[in-house]
């Protein structure tokens, strides 16, 4: 199969980009993360958009998200919620439909990902024009902090795993901090089966098979500071069957 190359439809100046922060029970973290993100994309000056999909958090996320609206502008905050949690796929592909960046960024809204890393993954983009940029906590200066001996081992584990079965040609499968050109994430986003935490190792899967071009930026990943970790057992059994699934059908 002939390499997979999206084309610069646009460069620099007219370059957008359209963050994507699904949230659910983010009241404490939605403030900072967007007050950071508003910081480093000023500093940078480069022309973004943050949507906020929230799944109907109970705790006010969402009334939290129209203050900073009113803060920050209609045109930087897009609010695109939903009635309930459906998932992160469909949270994606919502956000998508309402996004106008020629490039997407997807993150966590828990802190757990710093902003400070995103203008490295826009400059990695375009040194090598790749079809996306995967933060990866396994190379160079990348590293976890805030988990337990117990959680680094599954981490650790499951990326080993992987690595063994699928051959990515990535370092880090189950991150979800990176940047796409648009036009590629709704081309995986469409093909992509999964639910949870196999979901973003299955677009690092699916983007090989396709032979689209991937970059990587190390980057630190810090534990949660408010709310509840989603990572419990029935995660880490989704997780092997997931991975199964995808050795038998890629």
């Amino acid at each position: 199969m002939a390499s997979r190359k999206t084309s610069h439809s646009k460069r620099d100046s007219s370059d957008k980009y359209s963050i994507l922060l699904p949230t659910y029970n983010e009241r404490e973290n939605l403030p900072l993360i967007v007050w950071l993100l508003v910081k480093y994309f000023g500093e940078s000056g480069y022309n973004y958009e943050i949507i906020v999909i929230d799944d109907g958090s109970p705790d006010g996320t969402l009334e939290v998200a129209e203050q900073l609206q009113k803060i920050y502008g209609e045109d930087k905050i897009l609010l695109r919620p939903r009635a309930k949690k459906l998932g992160l796929g469909t949270a994606y592909i919502h956000g998508l439909k309402h996004a106008s960046g020629n490039f997407i960024i997807i993150m966590d809204a828990d802190l757990s990902h710093h902003p400070k890393f995103i203008p490295e993954f826009i400059e990695k983009q375009k040194e090598g024009n790749y079809d996306l940029v995967s933060g990866t906590r396994y190379k160079g200066a990348g590293g976890v902090y805030g988990w337990d001996l117990r959680r680094k081992l599954i981490s650790r584990g499951a990326n080993f795993l992987t690595q063994v079965l699928l051959r990515p040609g990535a370092s880090d499968l189950t991150g979800s901090f990176r940047l796409y050109k648009k036009e590629v994430l709704e081309s995986l986003v469409e093909r992509c089966v999964s639910k949870g935490y196999v979901f973003q190792m299955e677009m690092i899967v699916r983007a090989r098979q396709l032979n689209y071009t991937i970059g990587e930026v190390p980057i630190s990943f810090v534990d949660r500071v408010y709310g509840e970790s989603k990572l419990g057992g029935n995660e880490i059994v989704s997780f092997v069957k997931g991975l199964l699934t995808l050795f038998a059908t890629t």
